[in-house]
């Protein structure tokens, strides 16, 4: 009787427990949802503020810096400017409240075509006023002068161009041009167009060939030469930047390349095709030939002739390809795309030899010396009689 006792009374205390098991387990119910709830509000007001406050920052972003503001701001825009560096740019002179608004305001209205130049803005300008003043030109100051620098001219042709802009003499300039100073400020500034090729004895002058041909504006009445020469050679690292994959697969660097192309830019007449002129040269290179080309001799003479003479062939200088084999230490002229891009892709072709044609400019290829003397007798010599 006692054993029935005691059993009942174990199963009321397990049935006790049970059910006090159960109604706290209930309860941590019951908090955790509460809990969750809580969280779940919390982030989400959290949200919803982080989302209106950037929608009102954005809304301000877009608004004028200063609707009352008269203050002209001078800012200069320089060649090849990308959207984002225009962006920084009018941020950095408080033009604009913000240069990644300004980016995706571009961005999400299509808009292209921003002029390089010197603009007056106000901070009273909404970013529509802005973005159309930099497509049309509005506001933009002219240019006190230009400088227009045309395909395979020399150092030596620059420093006469920039000459007549700035009074200074040609000698002075080509003397600041080849000073060591002036090489390493563009060297440490450009790091990725120069090499130490051109900071060699042997060159001539170590900026040829690194100042791109092109018409470039300049807004102050007497710039430096630094700021002078500063757009030419951005515009070649431009310009260069695009073939980057293609140098590296042609296995050649920069300075060779610009002295490659230099040499087709000298020899290209209008009806030449470059890329011919350029197999022309590989296929020399290839069988150990000197390259024997005019223009390197003149270069090594420091004068412009119309003919190079059998004497002029005499001169001693690593840049006379018809005594030393190879490429000259470097460029003997500034080249055009064109000409970087012929450098970078010649024709395949068996030729060794090409002139062009007296009178007219034509350019005949031919693949030995005894077809060439054919085409000189023909095109040349019986011309000038």
């Amino acid at each position: 009787m006692k054993n029935k006792e005691k059993d009942k009374i174990d199963k009321q205390a397990r049935a006790a427990l049970i059910r006090e098991n159960l109604l706290e387990k209930r309860s941590e119910a019951v908090i955790i949802r509460k809990i969750v709830a809580i969280i779940t509000l919390s982030c989400g007001a959290l949200l919803l503020i982080a989302a209106l406050g950037s929608y009102l920052y954005i809304k301000s972003a877009l608004k004028p810096v200063d609707s009352d503001s008269k203050k002209e701001i001078r800012v200069e825009v320089p060649i090849g400017s990308s959207t984002t560096s225009i962006g920084k740019l009018l941020e950095d002179k408080g033009v604009i409240k913000n240069a990644s608004v300004f980016k995706y305001y571009v961005k999400f209205n299509n808009i292209s075509g921003f002029q390089a130049g010197t603009y007056t803005f106000t901070p009273s300008m909404s970013l529509k006023e802005i973005s159309q003043n930099l497509q049309t030109g509005i506001l933009a100051q002219k240019p006190v002068f230009n400088i227009t620098v045309p395909e395979g001219y020399s150092l030596d042709q620059i420093a006469g161009l920039i000459s007549k802009q700035t009074g200074q003499s040609k000698e002075e300039i080509l003397k600041e041009l080849d000073k060591k100073e002036t090489v390493q400020l563009f060297g440490e500034k450009y790091p990725e167009l120069f090499t130490d090729d051109a900071l060699s004895s042997k060159v001539k002058h170590p900026l040829e060939g690194y100042l791109y041909p092109a018409t470039y504006p300049y807004y102050e009445e007497k710039p430096s030469i630094e700021a002078i020469i500063d757009p030419m050679i951005k515009k070649t690292q431009e310009v260069i930047t695009k073939y980057t994959d293609k140098i590296e697969e042609k296995d050649i660097n920069i300075h060779e390349l610009l002295t490659m192309a230099s040499l087709i830019e000298k020899e290209a007449t209008e009806k030449a095709d470059r890329h011919l002129i350029s197999s022309v040269f590989y296929n020399r290179l290839d069988e150990d030939m000197p390259l024997q080309t005019d223009p390197t001799v003149l270069y090594a003479l420091g004068k412009h002739k119309k003919r190079t003479m059998y004497k002029d062939l005499e001169v001693e200088s690593p840049y006379n390809t018809y005594k030393v084999k190879g490429l000259p230490p470097g460029p003997i002229s500034n080249a055009g795309e064109t000409s970087i891009e012929a450098a970078l892709n010649p024709a395949d072709s068996q030729y060794l030899y090409f002139l062009a044609e007296h009178g007219t400019g034509e350019v005949h290829y031919a693949k030995t010396l005894k077809e060439h003397n054919e085409l000189k007798a023909k095109y040349i010599t019986d011309k000038r009689k």
